[in-house]
């Protein structure tokens, strides 16, 4: 079974798309309108989206709420710059931020904000933060960072250095970015020993340990416990070292609590936020400091500042948006939601650990994994998944759901039906 034939459009050689090989990848297929957990094609067909385009769209597609909240900044105010200005969508969204980050009401709140327009700038933003917080106090030598094995923290330079060197997708500018101190997760008592062992030996340099909680995304949606968690900034507070949390992806429910930190009860010093900031409608992220940090930056010298600005830096726009989509999670429906499809993803995906080839399936929130023993096939894997009018994007070794969290019972059913059918035809043409 083929896609449906349909012209290719000449304006496509005018764009490099992502994560591509455009010598040899098929033509993409041409979205035309959206609407709750699908997204319709230019040939009439209705894809039920498993991967919430990126992960964003929680609230679902062109969520009313949302569109009437960008429609109304839109006539009063699209954009205006956030240097020397500010304007009301960014004081209410910072201070709700503030109001709903881990650590709110305590001494290590997460009350500093500062917007960005994007994941990957939001964690170079942080780790700007953590090197100039210890020049500021006197420590310039502290410039590296802690990561972890399967890390993915963003395809920007300093992002990029805090990924996984070698699993990940950007070996190759090995000698071309900065060096980091790249270790694996921590997760046994002789692991814990090494990894405390490994900060003491780096006061002098090491500023902060980076971790994306509870799901390692990008890297291979890897999971671990809120334990591990806890034990890791513990270390990191004993040694007196930054610990930056990277929720970009696990932020605003998607591992089942607003924030993946509030499960081991820890407070980051800095956290990034993005993706599902604003239901998906529009681009924006943020970073977000706690009082230690933040008043390092507080001196009579204009060299303390912290010299960085976005040109789209507190959008209104997507201020405004973010604000809506915040109002949505009040009523604490989106994280029922969650629990609901955790329990139909542990139910429906399990069928697939039978399956020749699977060599893990797991879920946490509203994240389903289906681990495969090695990556084959991956390009059939995709076109078969829109062949079943579904929206599902396999990576390396995985075939993942994470759905928008509105997504119907049935349209949930055909998604996991969907994966475990095609899982059994991929162990077919790969046994």
């Amino acid at each position: 079974m083929t896609e449906p034939a349909h012209p290719v459009d000449p304006r496509l050689k005018y764009l490099w798309r992502p994560y591509t090989q455009m010598q040899t990848e098929a033509p993409p297929l041409k979205a035309v309108e959206t609407c709750g957990a699908q997204i319709k094609l230019e040939d009439g067909r209705w894809l039920i989206d498993g991967i919430s385009s990126w992960w964003t769209a929680c609230h679902g597609y062109n969520h009313e709420a949302i569109i009437e909240a960008m429609q109304k900044q839109l006539d009063d105010m699209p954009h205006v710059m956030f240097g020397g200005l500010t304007h009301e969508p960014a004081l209410q969204l910072a201070w709700r931020l503030s109001r709903i980050l881990p650590g709110s009401g305590t001494d290590n709140a997460l009350e500093h904000i500062f917007f960005a327009d994007s994941g990957s700038v939001a964690v170079e933003v942080a780790l700007k933060m953590a090197v100039q917080y210890w020049h500021n106090k006197g420590a310039p030598t502290r410039t590296r960072f802690v990561a972890f094995q399967n890390a993915y923290h963003g395809d920007t330079t300093g992002a990029m250095s805090v990924c996984d060197p070698e699993e990940g997708m950007h070996a190759l500018f090995k000698g071309a970015i900065p060096e980091q101190i790249i270790v694996e997760l921590p997760e046994t008592v002789d692991q814990m020993a090494a990894f405390e062992h490994m900060l003491m030996g780096g006061q002098r340099e090491i500023a902060g340990v980076i971790l994306e909680p509870l799901v390692q995304g990008a890297g291979g949606m890897r999971f671990h416990s809120p334990e591990t968690l806890a034990a890791i900034v513990e270390c990191c507070k004993r040694h007196h070292v930054l610990f930056i949390a990277d929720e970009i992806a696990t932020g605003f429910g998607r591992t089942g609590t607003m924030f993946a930190c509030e499960q081991a009860d820890v407070v980051p010093d800095i956290i990034c936020i993005g993706k599902a900031l604003t239901g998906g409608a529009i681009g924006m992220a943020a970073t977000a400091a706690n009082e230690k940090v933040f008043s390092a930056f507080l001196s009579d010298d204009q060299t303390a500042s912290f010299m960085h600005g976005p040109t789209y830096m507190a959008n209104p726009l997507a201020a405004a948006a973010a604000n809506a989509s915040l109002d949505l999670f009040e009523d604490g429906e989106r994280l029922e939601q969650v629990v609901r499809i955790e329990e139909a993803l542990r139910d429906q995906l399990e069928p697939c650990r039978n399956i020749p080839g699977i060599e893990d399936v797991r879920v946490k929130g509203a994240i389903g994994v289906v681990q495969m023993t090695e990556p084959r096939n991956i390009n059939w894997l995709r076109q078969r998944f829109s062949q079943m009018n579904v929206w599902v994007r396999p990576f390396g070794d995985v075939v993942y759901l994470m759905p928008p969290f509105i997504i119907g019972a049935h349209e949930l059913t055909a998604l996991t039906g969907a994966v475990v059918n095609v899982m059994n035809e991929w162990s077919k043409r790969t046994g």
